[in-house]
């Protein structure tokens, strides 16, 4: 039996707490499992208490809340749904919000990286036998150089109408490490968090974060007390923490385009591709699909940077840009030929020529030490008894989310 999150949610579906054991599960995918109960309501059915969707296996147990496992591998579902049951009986919303630092506490000491140690959930602690104090590193590890890599990767949702109105946004954010250290060392971690900047008197650059998780390394307790993000790391690589901002932001990648149809028997789309980001960054492998018509042929392109090609499988035209400096405009042109034509209209499932029926531009792209919340990273210390000198390196990266 192997569970990479648990989660416990109100009767509505709305997350109450959650604990993230092995990090392969995306964030949306709770999300994915709110919609799909709702699709057994609207069918007037009883969903089942284990299904499966888009790879990942979802396992509910339904009590006075909703106790949901999340796993990709190939479990035992009656194991997860008789830990769930256990579990379950120990929880209550109420008592859950008020004990949140406990809570998590005691889902650390019921599984160790996704894997069950004790029901008995009133214990204190579990017996060293069944879970060592820092159960996620080995001892006895060296290295000749110490060294650690910390990333911060803000990815970015967005959806904006023609007029270039942001209808939707949001920042998910998340900080990963990779550590090459010797022993047993204590790291000590300090952003521009709004809380800790609130209390020094200085909020201009404040960042205030949502819906943080914390890998299990991290003392929930000292968070709670002070905000000081301090944890024994994993050896190698793990992700620390993720995040999530409701910040109003603005496109930075904006593209134009126009069609033009000619007789019902080709059509011309011009495309405007403007980077709305500081000149001194760039953002790297920008790849832009415009849909088209499926019925589309004989493409034939000219841009001013970078190349198109014609890509069938998605009913798309991509128009790949390698570099695309900050404060830049280029465009691109496109030619299809439309060969099934009825009644002077396309024959065919997508519209481009209709604003109102057309499928939205999708962009994908990286921007490397540029993040669009501001946040930074303020310290990063590293403590170790013997006393080595440890080398940390910090890199922002700011890239386009999922559809």
């Amino acid at each position: 039996m192997v569970a990479s999150s648990i989660y416990v949610l109100d009767l509505k579906g709305k997350p109450i707490i959650c604990r993230d054991y092995r990090g392969d599960i995306p964030a949306n995918a709770v999300d994915k499992f709110i919609a799909l109960l709702q699709e057994y309501d609207d069918a007037d059915q009883v969903p089942t208490p284990a299904f499966s969707h888009d790879g990942v296996n979802y396992v509910v147990y339904v009590d006075e809340e909703l106790v949901l496992a999340l796993s990709r591998k190939n479990s035992n579902v009656m194991a997860i749904l008789l830990f769930l049951q256990k579990l379950a009986q120990e929880l209550e919303e109420e008592s859950i919000r008020d004990n949140f630092v406990v809570t998590y506490e005691l889902f650390d000491e019921v599984m160790d990286f996704g894997y069950p140690q004790t029901t008995e959930t009133k214990a204190a602690k579990p017996p060293t036998a069944v879970t060592s104090t820092v159960s996620w590193r080995p001892e006895g590890i060296k290295y000749r150089k110490n060294e650690v890599f910390l990333d911060v990767i803000e990815s970015i949702n967005l959806l904006a109408n023609s007029n270039g109105t942001v209808v939707r946004s949001e920042i998910l954010g998340a900080v990963k490490l990779r550590c090459y250290l010797s022993g047993m060392p204590e790291l000590r971690l300090g952003l521009n968090d709004k809380v800790i900047l609130e209390n020094n008197g200085n909020t201009r650059k404040a960042v205030e974060m949502e819906d943080i998780k914390f890998h299990q390394c991290v003392r929930l307790n000292r968070f709670d007390t002070d905000r000081t993000i301090s944890f024994i790391p994993p050896d190698g690589d793990f992700e620390l923490m993720s995040y999530r901002l409701n910040a109003q932001v603005k496109p930075l990648i904006w593209c134009d385009c126009t069609v033009e149809n000619f007789s019902g028997t080709r059509m011309e789309i011009t495309v405007k591709a403007k980077s709305q980001f500081k000149r001194r960054s760039v953002a790297n492998n920008v790849e832009i699909y415009i849909p088209v018509p499926n019925d589309a042929d004989s493409p034939k392109f000219k841009t001013s940077i970078g190349n198109a090609v014609y890509a069938p499988e998605k009913n798309s035209l991509l128009w790949k840009i390698k570099q695309f400096p900050g404060g830049r405009e280029f465009m691109m042109k496109a030619q299809f030929g439309l060969p099934t034509i009825k009644n002077g209209k396309f024959n065919c499932r997508i519209r481009i020529d209709d604003p109102d029926k057309r499928l939205p531009i999708n962009i994908k792209f990286e921007i490397p030490y540029y993040t669009t919340s501001g946040i930074q990273v303020r310290y990063l210390k590293v403590v170790e008894k013997s006393g080595y000198q440890a080398l940390p390196w910090v890199r922002y990266i700011t890239q386009n989310g999922g559809k």
